[in-house]
């Protein structure tokens, strides 16, 4: 598989800093390809037959994500697994699972790099007792750590293991790109703010039984649910309550407006937590209330409303809350759904309190290569990207003026999209001239977008596989996800902007198939030629699967 340019740089600037520091994180949120990253990066430092690496996570799923993925990275590199079901050192990259090796770290071999995935937990003593070890055995160890949320909710910094932040992608990066819906936020006021700017923090959070006694009342839920049906009616919704009977009653009152809703907490068996949201995910239920409970780690792509319902102490909860409603639909998966942006309807504040979320991701700059710009944060004296409001580190905020079109309507959102076309690892056909169909073609497979009754249409192919839906959308989102089905199936060798033949004339067998029209055009590549080929052989299925998606949702509409 290849990486996307943005990955690419990540993984660049987190080996320079490696090799300078001896250390470093990388802050990389949902939809950026955060594995895929972590196994470029870590695979530069085994080129050498003799060289050790650990991955670090504390989920049976993430050891398994993770080596997977850096397999597919790393196809020449030798992998085990050390966990409570099997406990080998035999590969060059071991995937280990914190809690089991802290128990056996009589049995870890030297490393030459200790990678931490969810770096966040690393001020964890379990954590810290793997690290110690590490260098204790290895002092020249590197130490790297991936993170999509570096700001631990208890307020502990990570500066005691990492000096400095290689590089931050950001939400706004991921936004434009295509690889996340835009968020379209509403921060509502039913009469609440005033009381709910005196709710008093405790050790992690705020309390959020005194929130409760604010928000949690008929007038106030009853306003939740009209503000929703005017601004989200149907969507599939996530909502953030406070306590366990604040969500029961959101619930109640979603279900007396004739809304299908449910509730999901921790206090719930494992069971009655998946079986309801198995409900919420089958269709019958649209909006589910939880408890802490859905803050990371679940992610239903149809989701396309967030509703905050209490505040947040930490800027990376909000974050990690409004990123639920964010990653955009796999049309495979979800036949006839459309995705194009996250409402996020915001009662409980936290969007004022931190900037709301459009001020987060609507970067100042954006660097599309080459060196990245740093500071020092003036509380822990690390080296942090230039583009950084809060210091990954230690949390340390930094002073910015806002604007009057910043303190206006949140809901306004405008974002200015990254041109794919430029960025991809290859290289795009404007097949007639339009605009309205896109193709590009590697080695073994190919892809294209396809404009039709004012909706975009992602459409890939691969050998023998049949011609298959990649997205339904927004230009930018389908154009992503038509590139990232390009970069998962090539090469790094099938990238065509590199090669010659994408000048180079078409040969005879290519102009004999091609209609009498384009043949005489001398300005035509070989390469062009191709791309015009692999549509016109294809084209009946593209029609097939484009219209066939189109009536998928006029029905479902």
């Amino acid at each position: 598989m290849m990486l996307r340019p943005r990955q690419r740089e990540f993984v660049t600037r987190s080996i320079e800093a490696l090799r300078l520091h001896g250390n470093t994180l990388g802050v990389a949120p949902t939809g950026s390809g955060k594995t895929i990253c972590l196994s470029g990066t870590a695979g530069e430092f085994l080129t050498h037959p003799d060289a050790k690496a650990c991955v670090l996570a504390h989920r049976d799923e993430l050891t398994a994500q993770n080596r997977s993925k850096f397999s597919r990275v790393n196809p020449g590199i030798a992998t085990s697994v050390f966990d409570s079901h099997q406990k080998s050192w035999a590969g060059q990259a071991t995937f280990a699972m914190v809690q089991t090796l802290v128990r056996n770290l009589d049995q870890m071999p030297t490393l030459d790099l200790l990678v931490i995935d969810e770096a966040h937990h690393c001020a964890a003593p379990t954590y810290r007792q793997v690290i110690d070890k590490t260098l204790a055995r290895n002092p020249k160890a590197l130490i790297y750590g991936v993170t999509a949320t570096p700001n631990r909710g208890d307020g502990k910094g990570l500066r005691e293991v990492f000096s400095n932040v290689a590089d931050q992608i950001r939400l706004g990066e991921l936004i434009r790109s295509g690889h996340l819906v835009s968020p379209r936020t509403f921060v509502i006021d039913v009469g609440t703010r005033e009381a709910l700017d005196w709710v008093k923090k405790l050790a992690e959070d705020y309390d959020m039984n005194a929130v409760a006694s604010i928000m949690n009342n008929a007038p106030v839920n009853e306003a939740v649910v009209r503000h929703w049906k005017d601004k989200a009616a149907g969507r599939k919704t996530i909502a953030f309550g406070a306590t366990v009977a604040h969500a029961e009653a959101v619930r109640d009152a979603f279900l007396a407006g004739g809304v299908a809703a449910a509730v999901v907490h921790g206090e719930m068996s494992e069971a009655d937590r998946k079986a309801t949201l198995a409900v919420f995910e089958t269709g019958t239920t649209t909006v589910l209330v939880n408890v802490a409970v859905l803050t990371e780690g679940y992610d239903y792509t149809p989701t396309a409303c967030i509703v905050l319902l209490r505040p947040s102490s930490y800027k990376s909860t909000l974050i990690q809350m409004v990123g639920r409603g964010l990653r955009v639909v796999d049309p495979a998966e979800h036949p006839g759904v459309v995705k194009t942006d996250c409402i996020v309807l915001d009662f409980g504040t936290a969007s004022l309190k931190h900037g709301s979320l459009e001020q987060e991701v609507d970067l100042d700059g954006f660097e599309t290569g080459g060196e990245a710009p740093t500071k020092t944060c003036p509380a822990c004296d690390a080296e942090i990207p230039q583009a950084s409001r809060e210091c990954p580190l230690c949390g340390h905020l930094f002073e910015r003026e806002e604007t009057g079109d910043e303190k206006a309507a949140l809901e306004d959102f405008v974002m200015s999209e990254i041109d794919l076309l430029k960025r991809s690892n290859f290289s795009w056909c404007d097949l007639f001239g339009d605009d309205c169909a896109l193709l590009a073609a590697g080695f073994k497979a190919w892809a294209g977008v396809f404009f039709l009754e004012g909706r975009w249409y992602a459409i890939g192919g691969h050998g023998t596989v049949p011609v298959r839906l990649l997205g339904v959308g927004e230009r930018t989102v389908c154009l992503a996800q038509a590139n990232d089905w390009l970069n998962d199936l090539e090469t790094d060798d099938a990238a065509h902007k590199s090669r010659r033949w994408l000048s180079e004339v078409p040969t005879e067998n290519q102009l004999r198939y091609l209609p009498p029209a384009l043949r005489g055009d001398f300005g035509l590549t070989r390469y062009q030629a191709s791309a015009l080929l692999t549509f016109r052989f294809n084209k009946h299925a593209i029609q097939r699967v484009v219209h066939a998606a189109n009536q998928h949702h006029l029905e479902a509409a």
